[in-house]
């Protein structure tokens, strides 16, 4: 078979399979080594700081990096992507104080020891949570440049292939998976792979062949009908002769790792997809939290928002604040509160903008340069300052910090039911949509990403969006 190398492929790679697999890899975990030794000496200086004690400089260290190991912080499957990561650090963190009274029962019998040991586990947390959290933004932007990233063979039918790179190509390069070409379980379909920029490098039968040659460090195979268990089996022996990782990519997409479970039943690996965790007892938690940092952040910028509003109301007529109904949890309305920031007849004039509408794929209306948009209103928009009175929303209730976006009752109106799902949450100030590019979204996209958020939630999911939130709005991409 002669193999064509085109500009979207991965030249001939002479570097051992292991370091194609995952080239960052390897350095990654010992950054992250000496980073989270480094965490523990800053918590334990913090500690000396506030009681005078050398003691813990020594122990804390060596324990931290013990309870990193012993939660597997550093496994390959938890690097790179997800929460887990980060879960694993917090179990740790949470593990240590007992691991420190163990430590004391057995060596040092020394009270000042073991309280020092329990302070200094949320300061090393937090700067252990920052650093991970820098590293994997540093490696993110390697990912984008084109580095480091794992040449990756497709195996499938067409269809299913077009689909799993349409998901790749949702976050742009900062991926690890770099498609270098595709084997087709139907290679009458190749056109509709060209289509997509990627080459047809035969069928499944060369994937050998395909691997060995362009140095492929990951293949991913997709369902297919023609794919008994024995044709599975055979690519996996493949795979691993050639020492690269095989993937098998679910039928269902949009499903987080957390939600899934190995069940073996009779020597057969069944998957369980637990279903989302939307009890009010799980969700407690994050509406005692939602309420009481909406609470103090109301406190501290409410000289900011009475600026604000001063300024709405000397730059136009009409109020400050401009309220709306909108659609909360289970369909029930509210008033939402904003910064005014266009016009009092902007809702008159909607009808003569319907043909600028950005969003005429879906049920959304949005222009660009809206001219019903005061000056001041255009400035609140982009800083995303307009939005704060939503503090107000979330602490009586209406809103969370981290959800769908509010809809409102005439979109709710044209919702199908799968749609509405997305009523089974608060709407939030921030999610999914308003993070990865709010407006400029298509309402497809858009709908795929609050149903993700609904059925995947979790207090790791809501703290990664909140921190993805800083950025999207210094970036203010689709805030228009």
């Amino acid at each position: 078979m002669t193999i064509e190398v085109t500009h979207e492929q991965v030249v001939l790679d002479h570097r051992s399979p292991e370091a194609r697999r995952r080239p960052w890899e390897r350095k990654y975990r010992t950054v992250l080594l000496v980073a989270d030794g480094l965490a523990a000496v800053a918590a334990a200086l913090v500690i000396h700081g506030a009681y005078g004690r050398w003691t813990v400089a020594l122990v804390l260290p060596p324990m931290w990096i013990v309870a990193m190991l012993a939660y597997r912080s550093y496994d390959r499957g938890a690097l790179g992507l997800g929460t887990e990561e980060y879960l694993r650090v917090l179990r740790g963190a949470v593990a240590l104080p007992a691991l420190a009274a163990c430590a004391y029962w057995l060596f040092a019998r020394d009270l000042g020891l073991l309280h020092d040991m329990i302070a200094a586990t949320v300061p090393a947390a937090v700067i252990a949570l920052s650093v991970r959290y820098a590293l994997r933004r540093r490696l993110h932007r390697r990912w984008a440049r084109g580095r480091g990233r794992t040449a990756t063979l497709l195996v499938g039918p067409s269809h299913g292939i077009v689909e799993l790179v349409a998901v790749l190509r949702r976050a742009g390069g900062a991926q690890e998976l770099q498609v270098a070409g595709v084997c087709l379980s139907d290679p009458e379909n190749a056109v509709a792979i060209r289509e997509l920029g990627l080459p047809v490098l035969g069928g499944i039968s060369d994937m050998n062949d395909v691997v060995r040659a362009l140095g492929i460090g990951t293949v991913v195979a997709l369902p297919a009908p023609e794919f008994d268990a024995s044709v599975l089996r055979r690519m996996s022996w493949t795979a691993a002769v050639q020492d690269v990782d095989f993937l098998l990519a679910p039928v269902l997409t949009d499903v987080s790792a957390s939600r899934l479970v190995v069940r073996p039943t009779n020597g057969i690996p069944l998957m369980r997809i637990q279903a989302p965790n939307l009890s009010r007892a799980s969700r407690l938690p994050k509406e005692l939290l939602d309420r009481a940092l909406a609470a103090a952040l109301l406190a501290v910028l409410l000289p900011p928002m009475l600026v604000i509003a001063l300024v709405v109301r000397l730059d136009s007529t009409g109020p400050a604040l401009f309220r709306q109904r909108r659609v909360g949890r289970y369909g029930n309305h509210f008033t939402m509160l904003k910064f005014r920031t266009m016009r009092e007849d902007s809702e008159a004039l909607r009808a003569e903008l319907e043909h600028l509408n950005q969003n005429s794929d879906g049920l959304l209306f949005k222009v660009k340069e809206d001219p019903r948009i005061t000056r001041v209103g255009s400035l609140l928009r982009r800083s995303s300052l307009d939005e704060i009175p939503q503090l107000i929303n979330v602490v009586l209730g209406h809103m969370s910090l981290v959800g769908p976006r509010p809809s409102l009752p005439e979109e709710v109106e044209e919702y199908t039911p799968d749609i509405k799902r997305r009523l089974l949450v608060k709407p939030g100030l921030t999610g999914l949509w308003q993070v990865s590019g709010r407006s400029d979204l298509p309402w497809d996209e858009a709908v795929r990403l609050d149903l993700g958020y609904v059925d995947n939630w979790s207090m790791g999911l809501d703290l990664t969006i909140l921190l993805r939130t800083g950025s999207a709005v210094v970036r203010g991409a689709g805030a228009y």
